[in-house]
């Protein structure tokens, strides 16, 4: 069962040591899902924890002026994690103390005290410590400051040699190509929530909508998506909007709303999840309620057809 830490201070978290991942871990893509696997198979091989090191804000946010666009929230992250098979994870407060923490001092208290690391994988290009001077080649020299060994994983590529990276899924994903996107993640994107009640607008046009606020999160995908969700138990085909309603609500926080086709059950209250296929077209804002639900209509109907031809890549969405 994972277990999550958010502080420098206090005791190791594998005192008989334990197999080390680093990294921001957005969206957990299959460069991600390959060092964490590598970690879990020495850690069975050694008989250590497997464990792993990520932050929360994601450190590209704490230095952004503008808001980052996740590719998954902190709890998927964290399931993520625990499906892995991770036993430990130390989620470090990305905040002022720990950017100027210099890199030497990140291996002495991070990595060799509080997780009593004896391998520590990463990616080659990977940084850390105070204004990014740390690197593999300071872990190797540091080695000697604890018993670890350091291990990098080869760069993860698709067919065409491309490297995964989060930033490659947030561009094909702006792009609107969900194809390339979950070549990238190795699934198809999705985003997950619970649903809460709205203002019912939906419902008096015929297209009732499981809600979802996002909060804080910020998408990296607006507009009128054919999906499919999941929710009791299996996936239903549907149409989402994701965005401000300008005709309904004329602006504000961005929620996910999502049309299940053919479904007739109650989900207040309930966790689903919302697997985008194809993208329709951008929000706007419509005349009136009429103009509105004349749209809807066509919406649902492109919908319809596209998830009639489309068949998951995966097979995580059926």
């Amino acid at each position: 069962m994972l277990k999550v830490h958010r502080d420098i201070a206090g005791p190791c978290l594998a005192p008989d040591g334990c197999v080390l991942a680093i990294g921001a871990f957005d969206g957990l893509h299959r460069g991600h899902a390959a060092l964490l696997a590598k970690v879990r198979e020495r850690a069975t091989k050694r008989g250590l924890v497997a464990a792993a090191v990520s932050f929360e804000p994601l450190p590209r946010s704490y230095f952004s002026p503008a808001p980052l666009k996740r590719l998954s929230s902190v709890r998927e992250k964290l399931c993520g994690f625990a499906d892995a098979g991770i036993d430990q994870l130390l989620l470090l407060r990305f905040d002022a103390r720990l950017v100027v923490m210099s890199a030497e001092d990140f291996v002495r208290e991070v990595l060799v005290r509080r997780m009593g690391a004896r391998e520590i994988w990463v990616g080659k290009d990977f940084r850390f410590g105070h204004n990014r001077t740390g690197d593999v080649e300071l872990l190797e020299a540091m080695q000697g400051e604890g018993p670890y060994e350091v291990r990098v994983l080869d760069a993860v590529t698709n067919g065409d040699g491309e490297r995964v990276s989060a930033s490659r899924v947030r561009g094909a994903l702006a792009a609107g190509d969900f194809v390339h996107a979950e070549a990238l993640l190795g699934r198809p994107f999705t985003i997950g929530g619970r649903v809460v009640r709205g203002r019912r607008v939906g419902h008096e046009l015929g297209y009732p909508t499981a809600n979802i606020r996002l909060g804080k999160r910020v998408s990296p995908v607006a507009g009128i998506f054919a999906v499919r969700v999941r929710a009791g138990g299996r996936w239903w085909p549907g149409v989402a909007s994701l965005g401000v309603r300008p005709t309904i609500a004329g602006g504000g926080e961005p929620w996910l709303e999502a049309h299940l086709f053919d479904f007739d059950g109650d989900l207040y209250g309930q966790r689903i999840e919302v697997g985008f296929v194809a993208k329709l077209r951008d929000e706007e804002k419509f005349a009136d309620l009429g103009a509105l639900r004349a749209q809807m209509d066509r919406d649902a109907a492109a919908a319809r057809r596209i998830l009639a031809d489309t068949h998951a890549v995966s097979g995580a969405i059926a």
